[in-house]
């Protein structure tokens, strides 16, 4: 899974796609509510997990999701 943070603009939140290996979009959410997102794709024991990862992902970088 892969995993990209995009910049929201004035009062656009901040937005976080999850991908598949094959690009194909699992889930879309605001970075600041991960829960029903996870939970709707089976991370839902993952909670803090990607939450740090949030924290710490910088903005238009995929990423390679470790979990």
């Amino acid at each position: 899974m892969y995993i990209i943070k995009i910049r929201g603009k004035v009062k656009i939140p901040d937005y976080i796609q999850i991908r598949d290996d094959q690009f194909t979009l699992l889930a879309y959410f605001r970075a600041d509510r991960p829960e029903d997102a996870l939970r709707k794709i089976g991370l839902e024991s993952q909670t803090e997990k990607v939450k740090r990862i949030i924290e710490e992902l910088p903005f238009g970088k995929i990423q390679k999701l470790e979990i």
